[in-house]
């Protein structure tokens, strides 16, 4: 893979790149619409391959905020083409890294002095780059060290990035005018918060300690003597990344125990701690392999950049509305939809009725997992009728007629933490206890 010798990190800069990338999809779609003049029945898939390439050679080279929402898009499986969400997920832990020499340089000017003066050793070559920082092996009086370092200028682009990304999301998620500005600035302040490294340190020291009873479950240590706001030192854990452990094949007996332990640390983190982990994507877990025949793999949950709190306001209505018996209630699922901000005091009669009756339908499907002993998430029925379920909604030109900014703020980190969950269970083909949990509060 190419290394990075510089990085955009002026407005205009980083602007232009972005508008070079726009001039490709221009060039993409003129080309789409004149073969489909000669071809009438051709379809968008060609044209969503050349889109989702070029949107991403664009976004890998900025880094920072843009291709972090990219990387969001990528867990986005039923609601984006493949050919999106098979180049975006390249964001979780592969782009392109930077160079030996820059890398060398960004060190002094973070840390006050070079790599080498700090470590016993340390790799001139990244090891993993994602959208924010790229992480360097290293060790130090005999212990092995993951040395993540920030990416210059991110923190500073952030407001600036998400900008120049803002007119596809409102267009992408049916989101209008001023009321979708909560939902702008949740995003912006989770991903400033990213940016801090000394908060991700603390708020990794405190789920590990929090988490460290859950079975098959284990953190790496956490080194702030070595670690600032733009760099992190922690143990190098030997695993893969659960993507690559995927493909390479499991037992089932080892997706259920891997999964249960998945499920389990999310359901502490909510239901004991009010906050979570909320970027569940393949990238963030490692999975090491038993030592010793008939031992059990165990999970690895790294990067807590990403920490969402639940305030009492919404987590007591959320996981109220989640409960098969509020599905039941008509007048306490109306509360609730109303205490989530789902319905609104401006809503017309007949938009009540379609959101009433849509997220009756989608969240009767996406709650089902909370209301059984048992759940199968590898079970095909449930993945099909999600697809099925988002196809019709994603198509039906009733929804973009009404205002699509629904929901209170916290339902955007919160949905994408359960979509993130939901789909590495899948991967995992996990069957799990859900309410095993319990027993761990």
């Amino acid at each position: 893979m190419k290394t990075l010798d510089h990085i955009p990190t002026g407005k205009i800069e980083r602007a232009s790149t972005l508008v070079k990338t726009g001039l490709k999809i221009g060039g993409n779609y003129a080309k789409y619409y004149t073969k489909k003049i000669i071809t009438p029945s051709l379809d968008r898939e060609q044209l969503n391959q050349d889109n989702a390439i070029d949107i991403y050679d664009g976004l890998k080279d900025l880094k920072g905020g843009a291709l972090k929402v990219a990387q969001m898009l990528s867990m986005e499986k039923n609601l984006l083409p493949r050919a999106y969400v098979e180049q975006f997920s390249l964001a979780q832990f592969s782009v392109p890294p930077l160079s030996a020499p820059l890398v060398r340089k960004i060190f002094k000017t973070y840390q006050g002095a070079y790599p080498e003066q700090v470590y016993d050793t340390f790799s001139k070559d990244s090891v993993n780059a994602a959208s924010i920082g790229q992480v360097h092996k290293a060790t130090k009086d005999g212990k092995t060290l993951a040395v993540k370092i920030q990416y210059p200028g991110i923190a500073d682009s952030i407001k600036s990035d998400l900008a120049l990304v803002r007119p596809v999301a409102l267009r992408m998620f049916n989101l209008q005018g001023k009321d979708s500005e909560k939902y702008f600035k949740e995003v912006e302040d989770k991903l400033i918060e990213e940016t801090n490294y000394i908060l991700e340190v603390k708020q990794s020291q405190e789920i590990s300690i929090a988490c460290a009873h859950i079975p098959f479950l284990i953190f790496p240590a956490y080194y702030p003597e070595m670690s600032n706001q733009r760099i992190i030192t922690m143990d190098w854990m030997e695993g893969k990344h659960l993507s690559e452990y995927v493909k390479a094949g499991f037992s089932d007996a080892h997706g259920h125990i891997l999964g249960q332990a998945l499920w389990d640390f999310y359901m502490f983190q909510i239901h004991s701690l009010r906050k979570v982990h909320a970027d569940p994507h393949p990238g963030n877990f490692l999975i090491q392999a038993s030592k010793n025949l008939g031992e059990s793999p165990k999970l690895i949950a790294i990067d807590f950049g990403c920490i969402k709190a639940i305030p009492d306001s919404f987590y007591v209505p959320y996981f109220e509305l989640a409960n098969e018996n509020c599905l039941q209630d008509d007048a306490l699922f109306m509360l609730k939809l109303h205490d989530l901000e789902i319905l609104t005091p401006n809503d017309t009669p007949q938009e009540v009725t379609y959101f009433k009756e849509l997220f009756h339908e989608m969240l009767r499907l996406f709650t089902s997992p909370f209301n059984k002993d048992v759940f199968d998430f590898g079970d095909p029925v449930f993945w099909g009728n999600i697809a099925s379920l988002s196809e019709r909604y994603a198509n039906d030109p009733k929804i973009r007629k009404m205002n699509g900014n629904r929901g209170s703020k916290h339902f955007l980190y919160i949905n994408r933490t359960f979509f993130g969950l939901f789909n590495l269970l899948f991967d995992l083909k996990a069957k799990v206890n859900v309410n095993a949990y319990k027993a761990l509060l």
